[in-house]
């Protein structure tokens, strides 16, 4: 029995140890931010803040990777980051990475700023978000409300001022080298990973941004990834030039087919849903409408061979306004946020084919003779049941069915005839020169 109590006992000793352990260890929240700065992309990073100043983490680290973005998605991050009971720090990586335009802000931000090596940052002047140039009065406005924030984060954060400015007035981006190296520096530190980066931040001080300041502690930290869920990944993806250009396409092909096949249902619901979802990107891409434009006309002009008679010259138009929309659709000199080649040449050329295609059957279709109705008798094989002369009235048989006939000149019994007009329910009919 006594035996059996120092047993539990030692078990219940161990157990409040352990916990106590646990709860004396640093916790650190670990996202990663590999897309375009848009809604989605803002509501995961500001949700991860939100979760870690309620579980009372020491840090939150964001691997970032972006060519930019929107400026109100980024602002919305910025006043999370400056309002987080946690610190947060921005590691722009791995190498061969940039954070660009909006995720340059995003970084300047940060309480802790660092770029692994073979990054770069900056290029952060504004464009118009619907691929309009703006006139120059506005790009000036523009330009200096994105630098004023631009020095605000720069100078609350103690980080050079003058290069945050030029990043957006200049456009100007810098390495990693460049920006630790400048005086004061545009980052904190420059790492090769994120876990060499928790190692360097355990004891260090930082100022937040209303001036107090707090040693990090995150020494044999418990690191938790947070990863985003299921719907902020298909809405992210969405968002990619190459996948809204491709629901586009599939989704106006999808339209094309409904309105010439009225009742098939699947094509208009499918081409209604990714037409729909393809909205949606291009309210986050910076979308030219004039190339828009040109794909919509290019899809209407081959659709019209089917009623006009051009010899081919439609058809010509149509596939040359559909290749030069295509690479107009998305304004932006950034390749991450341009329509890849690879994308836009077999969609061009599968499109223009089944459009095609389909414009050789509906103008087949056309020329083929009617079968049904009165036009659908013309030219029909019949047999003379009575004999009849120059214009007297008689009767044939024709489909197995028996007709009045008529005809100019004198037919015998049983004689072949061929039905050459109808009017109402006598035909005309004259001797088949061909047996029946």
């Amino acid at each position: 029995m006594r035996l059996g109590r120092l047993v539990l006992w030692a078990l219940m000793l161990a157990a409040s140890s352990s916990v106590g352990g646990a709860a004396d260890q640093p916790l650190i929240y670990a996202s990663e931010v590999d897309a375009l700065i848009h809604p989605i992309s803002s509501r995961y990073m500001v949700e991860a803040i939100r979760r870690a100043d309620a579980d009372r983490a020491a840090l939150v680290v964001f691997t970032l990777r972006t060519p930019g973005g929107l400026l109100d998605s980024a602002r919305a991050i910025n006043s999370a980051i400056i309002g987080a009971k946690t610190p947060v720090a921005v590691w722009v990586g791995p190498s061969g990475a940039r954070a660009a335009s909006a995720g340059f802000l995003i970084t300047l931000a940060a309480d802790v700023a660092a770029m692994a090596p073979g990054t770069h940052i900056g290029a952060a002047h504004p464009v118009s978000g619907t691929g309009e140039s703006m006139n120059e009065t506005l790009s000036k406005k523009a330009a200096s409300d994105v630098a004023a924030d631009a020095r605000t984060l720069a100078s609350n954060r103690g980080r050079n001022v003058e290069l945050a400015e030029a990043a957006v007035l200049e456009s100007r981006s810098f390495t990693e080298r460049e920006a630790l190296e400048a005086t004061p520096p545009l980052i904190d530190a420059i790492v090769p990973s994120v876990d060499d980066l928790i190692k360097l931040l355990d004891g260090r001080t930082v100022k937040r941004f209303d001036g107090h300041t707090i040693v990090l502690q995150t020494k044999n930290a418990r690191v938790i990834p947070l990863r985003m869920n299921w719907r902020e990944r298909f809405l992210s993806g969405i968002a990619h030039p190459n996948i809204a250009y491709l629901l586009l396409s599939l989704g106006t092909l999808g339209l094309t087919i409904e309105l010439w096949n009225p009742g098939a249902i699947l094509p208009g619901v499918v081409g209604g849903i990714c037409l729909l979802l393809a909205f949606f990107a291009f309210q986050i891409l910076p979308v030219n409408y004039a190339g828009l434009a040109l794909v919509l006309f290019g899809i209407l002009l081959l659709v019209l061979e089917i009623k006009v008679t051009s010899f081919g010259l439609l058809t010509v138009g149509g596939i040359a306004s559909l290749l030069f929309g295509s690479f107009m659709l998305i304004d932006s000199t950034a390749p991450e946020l341009q329509v890849s080649l690879r994308v836009i040449l077999p969609v061009v050329a599968a499109l223009s084919g089944i459009l095609i295609f389909l414009v050789q059957i509906a103008i087949t279709a056309q020329r083929r003779r009617s079968v049904t109705g009165e036009s659908g008798m013309i030219d029909q094989m019949a047999v003379m049941l009575t004999a009849i002369g120059p214009g007297e009235i008689g009767r044939v048989r024709a489909r197995g069915e028996i007709w009045n006939a008529t005809a100019s000149e004198p037919i015998a019994v049983g004689e072949p005839v061929r039905v050459t007009s109808v009017d109402g329910l006598t035909l005309t009919v004259r001797r088949a020169k061909e047996p029946s």
